[in-house]
């Protein structure tokens, strides 16, 4: 499928917490609207209430598949004045979306395992991606490692759990590099992702395609780590989200 960005209105539907200072917004999906999981797309806010130095547009990867009816974006909240605005959008608001975007998209040869690597918000694109090819691509094996400080921050934890459930070809594995710091139980993984983890839940690699979303300082282990484990350059994809 060729995706060409182009302009649209769009109106929130709903949002909602998924997180300690993240939340979710719903917006009705445009007609015609047509993208590829793990693309994003820019919002921008019409008349907003105040603006700063960084203007009333910011992009976001879309973490609803491309066969929902709604588009949803998550985020950090900031106290910047876009964020300010964003979150406090009554419901029905209008605004202006452009897109899709990008080229972080899956792979198209289902014989290459998919591994993704999320550090905190950059689990967004991966949602999309995951939603997409568990239902359309049940012939992919595909690995979510997704790493947090602790439960209560980690945005679609229990859906994950609960899709793991459903999916033959979906493996989830979660783990809290800050569990001391919980208030909620936790018999899962902990600490941060490294070869160990990797090798209990990889026993060998079969020539992946490794997808990297995060902070840079994220991002940027998780390519360390690939690259002493041997896995080569050009099967890893990266994205890196800063500001959030």
């Amino acid at each position: 499928m060729t995706t060409i960005a182009t302009e649209y209105r769009t109106r929130l539907q709903h949002k909602e917490e998924c997180g300690d200072g993240t939340v979710a917004f719903y917006f009705e999906r445009p007609s015609g609207f047509e993208f590829k999981a793990g693309q994003y797309v820019d919002v921008t806010l019409i008349n907003p209430s105040e603006t700063d130095p960084d203007g009333s547009t910011r992009s976001f990867s879309l973490a609803s598949g491309p066969a929902e009816e709604h588009l949803l974006i998550v985020t950090r909240v900031r106290d910047t004045a876009f964020k300010r605005v964003l979150q406090n959008l009554p419901i029905h608001t209008e605004v202006e979306l452009e897109g899709p975007f990008g080229s972080f998209t899956l792979h198209e040869n289902p014989s290459k395992p998919a591994i993704f690597f999320a550090g905190g918000i950059g689990i967004a694109p991966f949602s999309s991606m995951v939603l997409h090819a568990a239902k359309e691509r049940p012939q992919y094996p595909l690995y979510l490692f997704y790493s947090n400080h602790h439960p209560e921050s980690a945005v679609f934890l229990k859906a994950f759990q609960e899709l793991e459930k459903k999916a033959p070809n979906f493996r989830f594995i979660p783990t809290m590099t800050g569990i001391g710091r919980s208030h909620s139980s936790w018999s899962g993984e902990t600490g941060f992702i490294g070869p160990e983890m990797l090798s209990r839940y990889l026993p060998n690699f079969q020539a992946p395609i490794c997808y990297l979303a995060g902070s840079p300082r994220f991002v940027a282990a998780m390519w360390k780590m690939l690259k002493c484990a041997g896995i080569d350059g050009d099967d890893v994809r990266r994205e890196e989200f800063v500001g959030y």
